[in-house]
């Protein structure tokens, strides 16, 4: 239910490795600061997802093109478009598709498997700080919004990626921004700003929905969005039927620091229902903000101030969605891609564990065609071997993984019949 950020440099990395190991943390959000170059976010996410017990973290960030873009020019990628301008400018299936395709692939090989986007706040307010001015929306009109939200979201999913539809309810009214203190929606916000959310539910839509710090007095008149149990589960959940994901916008932003204590806030939004509390660090107090997270919550599991139920609800929703983006373990991939008749290809590496080459022997009953290739464990493909004819007999191939980190890699070959897969293990 915890997902938190590494602040810039190495200073942190081994709590958060620890958090990760020992204290099954969740997720790790990643900023632009994280990030220098294709490899090196790869070999970072890489090594994060081999410290997770299942190596199925949630490795997120925001990628919504334009401004907000984690992977840009500045680290190797390329500039992208804006919302704003795939929605008004050219407000063209083919250029947001093509767009949110490319970006797709970027996460994909970089290693994050969520993207905190699409952004479906409705343009309300031509000046809203948060949306318009930084040109995140991709229209005024709400049916425009969703259709480009929605063509944006199916091809994140083409590579498995999660989405987190934001920020309900509706940022776009907005005339303040949440993360520099209190914003108030009760007076500008518009019936139509809900539309594309539901849509969205209405379509089996069931990745993640962010709930954005916005108070609505007429839904809550004490609590904004994110920790408001009126919005979250009796509205977003019970009215428009929601059975996804439910991951809050940060919750150090100062629309919450600034008005409610720091245990507070966590508590209700959990009580809200809340499946995925957001954070920017992982320190807090100078520990770990993990282990205080965890701390504090089964405290107050125990106490009965949050029932058990709350929890396993929130577990299970994230687990589903674990499940159906990201392959939880060798026998997973094993699963999913395999499809073995015995006798007609074997498969070997030497040596194994190997560091940092092993070479691939694979014996062919027969002449066919054959492609050979390696996947780390969150079934990212690494490197094509091979992708050609070849006789019966022993093929012999050689594989480097000087720049991989260490970890358990799988090698397919894919024949004119069958399907193998193969374990090796690199140690560094």
């Amino acid at each position: 239910m915890l997902m938190v950020g590494l602040p810039p440099g190495d200073a942190n990395k081994d709590t958060l490795l620890a958090d990760i190991s020992e204290r099954n943390l969740g997720g790790v959000l990643m900023f632009a600061y994280n990030i220098d170059s294709p490899g090196q976010i790869a070999e970072l996410t890489t090594e994060l997802q081999e410290f997770a017990p299942l190596n199925n973290l949630f490795l997120a960030t925001d990628q919504e093109g334009g401004i907000v873009a984690r992977l840009d020019e500045q680290n190797g990628y390329e500039r992208t478009y804006s919302a704003e301008k795939l929605g008004e400018d050219f407000n063209s299936e083919d250029s947001t598709r093509a767009m949110a395709s490319q970006m797709a692939s970027w996460l994909s090989e970089a290693g994050f498997n969520v993207n905190f986007a699409p952004v479906v706040d409705v343009k309300v307010a031509r000046f809203g700080p948060a949306i318009a001015q930084l040109d995140r929306s991709f229209n005024a009109n709400e049916e425009v919004v969703y259709q480009h939200a929605s063509w944006f979201a199916d091809e994140m999913h083409k590579e498995n990626i999660s989405t987190a539809l934001k920020h309900f309810p509706g940022h776009g009214s907005a005339m303040d921004d949440s993360h520099h203190g209190f914003t108030d929606i009760s007076d500008t916000w518009r019936e139509k700003e809900l539309v594309p959310f539901q849509q969205f539910i209405d379509d089996g839509y069931s990745d993640m929905i962010m709930t954005g710090h916005l108070f609505k007095d007429d839904w809550d008149d004490t609590y904004p969005a994110s920790i408001s149990h009126a919005t979250i589960t009796e509205k977003l959940r019970n009215e428009m039927g929601f059975q996804g994901v439910v991951v809050s916008d940060e919750l150090f932003m100062r629309a919450i620091q600034d008005n409610f204590g720091f245990d507070e806030a966590v508590i209700l939004a959990v009580n809200a229902g809340t499946d995925i509390l957001l954070f920017s660090t992982n320190k807090y107090n100078d520990m770990s903000l993990v282990r205080y997270l965890v701390d504090l919550i089964s405290r107050k599991v125990e106490d009965g101030t949050i029932a058990t139920s709350v929890i396993d609800a929130a577990y299970n929703r994230i687990l589903k969605l674990k499940k159906e983006r990201i392959p939880t373990s060798t026998e997973d991939l094993l699963a999913e891609h395999s499809h073995q008749q015995p006798g007609k290809i074997q498969i070997k590496n030497y040596p194994n564990p190997f560091n940092p080459a092993t070479t691939l022997e694979i014996q062919l009953a027969e002449t066919q065609h054959l492609s050979v290739e390696i996947f780390n464990m969150m079934g990212q493909k690494i490197q094509t071997l091979a992708d050609n004819s070849f006789s019966a007999g022993v093929q012999t191939f050689h594989f480097d993984g000087s720049k991989l980190a260490s970890g358990i890699y799988l090698v397919r070959v894919t024949g004119e019949q069958t399907q193998q897969l193969h374990k090796m293990t690199l140690v560094k």
